[in-house]
């Protein structure tokens, strides 16, 4: 097989009627490479929907013109027109033949192209796709607009394997031996009957241990064949989060057609690895019991929008990962098949979540978050038709992943009135009901029966298992108190609960057979606790790893703030505070903020900071978010220990400030680590660091996306004092590229409603990131103007 990326388009942003047309003239329009997020390229505006950022949707279209000669086309070859991803109500027509619509904005889908390639007689393949994301309160959050992935030509010989057509599994999982099962989807498309050899060689990605396996089998004209191979493999280099060993599965297939012999060849990237949840005693990974230190993720990056370059999602992982989080759980929809491939790599487990509605819509926000009345568009209206090619779709796409250990066919399915009721609740109330009207809470007979979603539930489950039988199924439970009662989670193998660890041991014993697991939980420390502490609880997802566009509580916040890492994929304190309780290299990050009492004598405390510029006698709390087994300060000379308060999981105290610095020292066993805080002076100078990919993962994240490297350079701003000392500021940045392109910059300030078009932007707490395309062939250089400091140059 041949497989060639289309990330050339003309784009028009509007309707055109006569679009589809092969002859029609496309001239004037925009060029753009996908995959593409149109939604971030216009202004924020407050009469655009607050669920999806303040940001518009609408129609577009796009067209691609593809020279037939470029590509090594036989008269019998199976040609293919793969889109990864189009939010949203994709149209495609191929020489003006309308090939159909995909409504979902997150499954991947395919055109079979061959008979329209004897139609071309100017041998030139035109695509066009129409857009349609109209509906811009369709979600809960923001989804971007567009040809927001990846775009394949794929050119098959006549026997060849089917799209997804390619399992592999471990069956068993021992360090001295392995089982592994590889199975095949084969057609014949030929009128003959044919001898296929079937050769697969697997290959670890050191190239240090090899495996081979073969099969001959005869398929008769025009069939479709299922193949297995039943392999044990000695001394396998097994996939785990620690060591994310992969390998290389190459299938070729070998047959020869009217004296012509053919060689075909599909590669997969697959891992060595066994995962099962235990009701009583956790998670365990290659029979190894670990704690799931999960995150929840959507999809978008700031000013990419939905369209997210391979390596800013490298950037953002690795943080999480140093900061102890070895889990992923993929919110609430199936996300771009390179994330997946990147958790292969770096060592992330992963829950994939198909839906976050069913039949019935949820109430979107459009005004600001819980400000009634909601609108109600949505994925729902599709979901009796698509839900099964959509179901079926994110398990075949994306099973062979090591990475995956559990399906998620909902999330929050089971919110209370939303728009699912029960008489057995005469009110209900949910995680976000502060505003929700008293007739939106009480119990409506009218209102679709709770008891309907155990019937949806249990279909979708036969669905999943239908295609993989590795994997548990599960959905994250809003109203368990309910759903523990009419039988939604009876079938299910893993049950996820959202936000009710008060719950944890009541339910353990109501379903003793079915493991309960964090699906998507708070950040306090009393969480976290509940799960270190419960051998049956196998992990939690936080809510969520890094912000993200929509879900805005009002304007002009256009995201959440609910990330441990902000939009530009900077760290926030509380993410230090998190990496003390998931990682055991000692660590110490030294916070203050001011303490303050408000009429009622109730202490009142601001965010943390790395300030310390108060006015001397004011009183200030000391926080150290450390790992160490002790930990002190010292102010004028003095030390003095820290507390450990088990409420919140930090050590704190409280001290007059002075003009002095202050110093933490943290002692773990021999290990000492340390760190100062000083008054910081106005912005002197600007630090550009552009962020490199470690050395250590080139070479497979090279070998898996070849131009990794090429696609974009992000470089961290900071203002530094002039002791080059972070300034923690808001100070407007200007950005002119020579010999490159400007792709963006993200400061990630949620109430920044700079056009992400502009050149310009605020600093955050005195940083931000640049995103440059760089010129492959002359020196790309920046140029960083902000008031009071001299113009800084930067080359790439």
């Amino acid at each position: 097989m041949k497989n060639y990326k289309i990330s050339s388009w003309l784009f028009l942003q509007g309707d055109d009627s006569r679009a589809w047309q092969k002859d029609y003239e496309d001239d004037s329009w925009q060029s753009v490479t996908t995959p593409h997020d149109w939604s971030v390229s216009n202004p924020f505006n407050k009469s655009n929907s607050s669920g999806t950022g303040y940001l518009p949707g609408g129609i577009g279209w796009y067209r691609c013109h593809i020279p037939l000669a470029d590509f090594s086309i036989m008269d019998n070859s199976i040609v293919q027109l793969t889109f990864d991803g189009v939010y949203k109500n994709a149209q495609v027509w191929v020489n003006g033949y309308n090939q159909g619509i995909r409504p979902s904005g997150y499954s991947s889908f395919t055109f079979d192209l061959t008979e329209i390639l004897q139609y071309t007689p100017d041998n030139e393949l035109v695509i066009a796709v129409r857009v349609d994301h109209s509906d811009i309160a369709d979600s809960r959050w923001y989804n971007g607009s567009g040809i927001t992935r990846n775009v394949w030509l794929e050119i098959h010989d006549p026997i060849f394997i089917e799209k997804y057509g390619t399992t592999f599994s471990t069956t068993e999982c021992k360090s001295e031996s392995s089982k592994i099962c590889i199975e095949h989807m084969i057609t014949n498309t030929y009128s003959t009957t044919s001898e296929v050899t079937i050769v697969n060689e697997l290959v670890s990605m050191n190239e240090e241990q090899t495996f081979s396996c073969e099969k001959t089998i005869i398929l008769q004209p025009h069939e479709t064949s299922n193949i297995s191979f039943n392999e044990s493999l000695d001394n396998p280099r097994l996939w785990s989060t620690d060591k994310p060993n992969l390998y290389v599965l190459t299938t070729n297939l070998y047959y020869e057609v009217d004296g012509h012999k053919f060689h075909s060849k599909y590669t997969n990237h697959v891992g060595i690895r066994t995962a099962n949840f235990d009701a009583n005693n956790g998670f365990f990974l290659n029979n190894i019991n670990i704690k799931l230190k999960g995150v929840c993720l959507h999809e978008d990056a700031g000013c990419f929008g939905t369209a997210v370059p391979v390596s800013v999602w490298v950037r953002r992982l690795l943080k999480l990962k140093e900061m102890g989080c070895n889990a992923v759980r993929m919110a609430h929809n199936p996300h771009a098949p390179e994330l997946y491939t990147l958790c292969d790599i770096l060592g992330l487990l992963v829950i994939d979540e198909a839906f976050d509605e069913w039949e019935n819509p949820k109430n979107k926000w459009w005004q600001g978050h819980n400000v009634y009345p909601p609108k109600t568009e949505g994925y729902a209206h599709h979901f009796p038709n698509w839900y099964q090619e959509d179901l079926k779709n994110m398990v075949m796409r994306n099973r062979n992943h090591p990475s995956i250990i559990a399906w998620s066919i909902g999330n929050e399915i089971d919110y209370p009135n939303d728009p699912y009721a029960n008489p057995l609740f005469e009110e209900m109330t949910g995680n976000n009901d502060a505003n929700k009207p008293a007739q939106e809470r009480i119990y409506n007979p009218n209102r679709p029966d709770t008891s309907r979603l155990t019937t949806i539930a249990n279909n979708l489950i036969k669905i999943v298992k239908s295609i993989d039988e590795t994997r548990p199924v599960t959905l994250a439970a809003a109203f368990p108190e309910l759903s523990s009662q009419t039988g939604l989670l009876n079938d299910l193998d893993l049950i996820g609960y959202n936000y009710k660890e008060h719950l944890y041991e009541e339910h353990h014993k109501l379903f003793p057979n079915q493991p309960i697991i964090g699906s998507e939980n708070g950040h306090g420390y009393s969480q976290w606790k509940i799960v270190r502490d419960t051998p049956y609880i196998p992990g939690q997802f936080l809510w969520t790893g890094i912000d993200y566009l929509g879900e805005a509580r009002g304007w002009p916040i256009h995201g959440s703030a609910a990330g441990l890492l902000d939009l530009a994929g900077n760290e926030k304190p509380r993410y230090f505070l998190r990496k003390s309780w998931w990682t055991e290299e000692p660590m110490i990050y030294l916070v203050t903020r001011p303490l303050e009492t408000d009429t009622n004598s109730n202490a009142q405390l601001k965010e943390w900071s790395k300030k310390w510029d108060y006015c001397i006698g004011e009183k200030v709390e000391i926080v150290c978010f450390s790992n160490c087994e002790q930990v002190e300060i010292e102010l004028n000379g003095k030390r003095t220990p820290l507390v450990y308060d088990e409420a919140f999981g930090y050590f704190v105290t409280c001290v007059d400030a002075t003009d002095s610095s202050i110093k933490a020292f943290g002692y773990k066993g021999s290990q000492k680590v340390e760190e100062e805080l000083s008054t910081i002076l106005s912005p002197a100078q600007v630090k550009l660091n552009r962020w490199q990919i470690p050395a250590e993962l080139i070479d497979v994240l090279t070998f898996v996306f070849p131009v990794i490297d090429q696609e974009v350079a992000q470089i961290e701003c900071s203002l530094l004092d002039r002791n080059e000392k972070l300034s923690v500021s808001s100070q407007k940045v200007t950005v002119s590229v020579q010999n490159g392109k400007l792709l963006g910059i993200e400061d990630g300030k949620l109430d920044d409603i700079t056009d992400y078009t502009e050149a310009f932007r605020t600093t955050n707490d005195g940083k931000l990131v640049i995103y440059v395309q760089k010129n492959n062939t002359d020196n790309t250089q920046l140029r960083i103007e902000t008031n009071g400091i001299r113009d800084t140059l930067f080359t790439l």
